[in-house]
């Protein structure tokens, strides 16, 4: 595991918790100086994505090495934590488990999925060699990366730049992380004192993920915006600033 510390030292401590086959620096690497310009970020890279040669063992795993972090280093309480499509999932098991306290989560408009043993494994056959596919020919390279510059509306930049974090990863870590997130199940109506639950909701995903953040947390502050999954880290300022100005109201709001 990684705990990279960085940006305002003085400011409020936010753990930033990528997303699916990803690490930090590629995840969250278009708003990394600006949310350190305000924030004391904690970037973290789980085991498998991490550079060690380690592979990821499971989400439970991960989670109780990142509350194991936040003892150590803050005495089991921080200010907030942002997750990423998948990070999120780190979000909810943080808050749902009570073994740290975070006076703010934020869920970077997640899907939340859950399913039972053989879904999750039928789910990962088809997923994963998609996830770990970019390593293949230069056509097959080329039509991806026209695909993810049309869905999330991604210069060549920065869809190479994912394409390159994908494939760097070891194909075990990728289909572990994707199995056992589906396993990972959030309970319904969690509520926990003095803690802010925060939703960004990308529309464009669809009603179902809105109502699936009411299920899981009572009372959810939820900002909606136009735009795909997780489009502000990688579809320009058009969605980022407004997002960023969204993630500071939510880190003020009091708990």
């Amino acid at each position: 595991m990684q705990f990279d510390e960085m940006g305002n030292m003085t400011g409020k401590t936010l753990f930033l918790l990528p997303g699916t086959a990803c690490n930090y620096q590629v995840n969250f690497g278009s708003v990394l100086d600006r949310l350190g310009e305000k924030y004391h970020l904690v970037c973290v890279n789980y085991d498998g994505f991490d550079g060690s040669g380690s592979v990821f063992p499971d989400m439970i795993t991960v989670t109780e090495k990142i509350e194991q972090y936040i003892k150590e280093n803050y005495g089991g309480r921080i200010d907030g934590a942002i997750g990423s499509s998948l990070g999120s999932s780190f979000v909810g098991q943080l808050i749902q488990r009570r073994n740290v306290h975070l006076d703010h989560g934020i869920f970077g408009s997640p899907d939340l999925d859950q399913s039972g043993k053989f879904s999750a494994w039928l789910q990962s056959k088809l997923v994963v060699p998609l996830l770990t596919s970019f390593t293949g020919s230069e056509k097959k390279k080329a039509k991806t990366r026209e695909k993810l510059k049309s869905f999330f509306e991604m210069d060549d930049e920065t869809a190479d730049r994912f394409m390159a974090c994908f494939s760097k990863f070891s194909p075990e870590s990728i289909k572990n992380e994707y199995y056992t997130d589906l396993l990972t199940h959030l309970e319904d109506d969690i509520h926990v004192e003095h803690t802010g639950v925060h939703f960004i909701y990308a529309n464009k995903m669809g009603k179902k993920y809105l109502k699936r953040y009411k299920k899981y947390f009572r009372d959810p502050q939820i900002r909606e915006f136009n735009m795909q999954h997780e489009q502000w880290l990688f579809g320009g300022e058009e969605y980022a600033v407004p997002v960023l100005k969204a993630i500071d109201e939510f880190m003020e709001t009091p708990v």
